[in-house]
């Protein structure tokens, strides 16, 4: 969402700086004229990339005239900032002028009693529509469509149409597709822009109408939403509630937030990171960060523990210290690679019950042959090393157990955790871990103990 005109998207890291030595020596008519040539897209990225106490004394001054579009823009941690410094009849100025899924994300995060103080300022008509968004799930299709659409009866001639459309003067800024709907509200199809601008005035709009176009239920998950959008190449799809009747569109841009979110979500996860917090101050990151580290640090013992059970072997053959970090960090690598894989498809819908013992069967194969390749590599060079075949034979064997090991983990995992209601990208890293760090310590401890001792 950018301004209109000319306005500029690109911030540099000198107008950064540039911006806070104005607001350093109070030159407030600089900054102001400054922000007025960058886009919302710009002024967001320049509130979010200055400090929190100059991003205060920046609000305070541009508050008046903020675009909406900015807070839309904005990292929610910042935005929560941002709104702190707003008062109900700055919020309720911007929430009239965005989309009705806009203006409830906007207000979601609120307290209820600044919510309802925000609500109470906007009239009755969009008070209405926030608050029914705000009644479904935050993820859902409700929570993500937009209300302004048009929708014309299926008795209407495309002459009629045409002429609602020029006179009407509540119609989004963009129309792509124009619904029809019967008597009851209910859908009947879709007609492209296109293609009515294309047939002549006399023509009934439900000659033209195409019926079986896609659409979604107000429950629908915003994750299934964006499956369908890419799956069917959509600009728009409509939404419908449990009788049919159309309550809504989603647009595509809209689904291009979604996918970004999603994507960053998952990333974030496999990362053990549970939400963005580039923007949070010390404590709650520290906070958010220290959950996963305790996990990790729990994984971490258990694997110290198998490690312990061969202190005599390691204390009699001391290369067994120096080879064993080997084994468990190929294990590690190749069972990140495969989670990696597995995580996407499953959230990407390309691994199903159809496909699920083909892709198990590849990924066993991979781990069974990168062993091998591996086992020769590095038992060799234990060999040349050490002047120790047995040695060498050893390490070689535990490598294919763990990358074999490693492989199966890394889809397993995944798929046991989806299975179980559990979101896979947020575990899965946790307990491939603990699988490869165990399996790759008991098999070359273990292998060592019974060949070499």
């Amino acid at each position: 969402m950018s301004a209109e005109g000319d306005a500029l998207d690109e911030v540099t890291p000198e107008l950064v700086r540039f911006v806070e030595a104005a607001l350093a020596e109070n030159r407030t008519d600089e900054v102001r004229g400054l922000l007025k040539e960058l886009s919302a897209v710009g002024q967001a990225s320049v509130i979010e990339q200055v400090s929190e106490s100059e991003r205060d004394a920046l609000i305070a001054l541009i508050k008046r005239d903020l675009d909406p579009e900015v807070l839309t823009e904005l990292d929610e941690d910042v935005r929560d900032d941002v709104l702190d410094q707003l008062d109900s009849k700055d919020i309720a100025a911007a929430a009239r002028e965005l989309e009705t899924d806009d203006a409830a994300n906007l207000l979601e995060d609120l307290s209820e009693e600044e919510r309802l103080e925000v609500l109470a300022e906007l009239p009755a008509a969009d008070r209405a529509d926030i608050e029914q968004a705000l009644a479904y799930p935050e993820d859902s299709a409700g929570r993500l469509m937009q209300r302004s659409l048009v929708k014309v009866p299926q008795s209407w001639s495309v002459g009629q149409v045409i002429d609602y459309c020029r006179e009407a003067d509540d119609l989004p800024d963009d129309v792509y597709d124009l619904f029809v709907i019967d008597r009851g509200g209910r859908l009947r199809g879709s007609v492209p822009l296109g293609r009515m601008l294309r047939s002549k005035r006399p023509v009934p709009i439900l000659d033209i109408v195409d019926p079986d176009i896609p659409s979604v239920p107000v429950t629908a998950d915003q994750a299934e939403v964006a499956h369908l959008f890419r799956d069917q190449n959509l600009v728009s799809c409509p939404v419908v509630d449990a009788r049919g009747r159309l309550v809504g569109v989603i647009m595509v841009d809209d689904v291009v937030d979604v996918i970004d979110e999603e994507a960053e979500e998952d990333l974030l996860k496999m990362g053990g990171v549970g939400t963005d917090d580039m923007h949070a101050n010390t404590v709650r990151t520290v906070r958010l960060r220290g959950v996963w580290l305790a996990v990790n640090l729990f994984t971490a013992v258990i694997a110290s523990l198998v490690i312990g059970q061969f202190e005599g072997a390691i204390e009699k053959i001391v290369a067994l210290a120096v080879l064993m970090p080997i084994v468990a960090s190929m294990g590690g690598n190749a069972g990140t690679q495969t989670v990696t894989v597995a995580v996407r498809a499953l959230a990407m819908g390309e691994l199903t019950p159809a496909n699920v013992m083909r892709f198990i069967g590849k990924e066993f194969a991979v781990g069974g042959l990168n062993g091998i390749i591996f086992a020769l590599i590095m038992g060799g060079a234990v060999v040349l090393w050490y002047q120790d075949w047995r040695l060498g034979a050893v390490i070689g064997a535990a490598m294919v157990c763990n990358l074999v090991a490693a492989s199966l983990a890394g889809t397993l995992i995944p798929i046991g955790l989806q299975k179980f209601g559990v979101d896979p990208a947020v575990s899965s890293t946790v307990f491939l871990t603990t699988v490869t760090d165990v399996i790759g310590f008991l098999a070359f401890l273990g292998l060592a103990t019974i060949f070499l001792l």
